[in-house]
């Protein structure tokens, strides 16, 4: 049979990488499209009911664990796929970097790796938080005092996330579906690296220490969707124009 063959193992493999992959980014646009917006909307501001409800009925807990090892699932199917393909179908590393497609998947891949943590290291813990802050409010208890704090960190990483998606996303359609010219010097591949950890960098930086709302009468990108998407879609532009730039188009 096709599949119990060495290239239907491979399939198999990228084929549970986009299953996990629809779950985790699915989930991760609901509560950036539906979820954030009706908790900011006079409804739920006007019913603490409400807002308890979907904290403590469960709902909240049982998308975050689709969330999380959603992105537990792609995050592994990802990086056991890419190492498969580099040294069973380029030979190693060194071939495999001698690609664009190498490089387009690694770009995917680098940025995958980035939402994946943060959503294991800061949008969980953080929402572990305001859940069990809900939870002890809700039974006469008092609020944990940096559960505010926390929700509002895991917000700005549920929103660099939206944002990181969008060139992550094109990065791995591009892989195989818009041609780049391979890099040709080693400098080239230095400056693709130095390209993208600048990129990462930079916008981990504001996740995790920038403000996590606007200062009173100031604007933040992140926190309306339509800037979202716009940071998002530049991010896109920037990377590709760059890289395919130094590798000559």
């Amino acid at each position: 049979m096709a599949l119990l063959s060495g290239d239907g193992w491979l399939f198999l493999l990228r084929w549970f990488h986009f299953l996990a992959g629809i779950t985790w980014i699915g989930i991760l646009y609901y509560f950036n499209f539906v979820q954030t917006p009706f908790f900011g909307s006079k409804f739920v501001a006007d019913n603490a009911a409400v807002r308890s409800g979907i904290v403590r009925g469960g709902l909240l807990n049982s998308a975050l664990w689709w969330f999380r090892w959603g992105a537990m699932f792609t995050f592994i199917t990802g990086w056991l796929y890419v190492l498969h393909v580099a040294f069973a179908q380029y030979k190693g590393l060194d071939g495999f970097f001698s690609t664009s497609y190498g490089w387009k998947i690694f770009f995917g891949g680098m940025l995958g790796t980035t939402m994946w943590a943060n959503v294991w290291f800061v949008i969980w813990p953080g929402q572990q938080v305001v859940m069990a802050s809900a939870e002890q409010v809700a039974t006469g208890g008092q609020a944990i005092p940096e559960a505010a704090a926390r929700g509002a960190r895991a917000g700005l990483a549920s929103r660099t996330n939206t944002l990181l998606s969008i060139p992550m996303l094109f990065f791995m359609g591009a892989a195989s579906h818009l041609r780049m010219a391979d890099p040709v010097t080693g400098g080239a591949k230095w400056g693709a690296l130095i390209l993208l950890a600048v990129v990462i960098i930079a916008v981990e930086i504001n996740a995790l220490a920038g403000p996590a709302a606007p200062a009173s009468g100031a604007k933040k990108m992140l926190v309306t969707l339509k800037g979202t998407f716009w940071a998002g879609f530049i991010l896109s532009a920037i990377l590709y124009f760059i890289l395919a730039g130094i590798f000559g188009g």
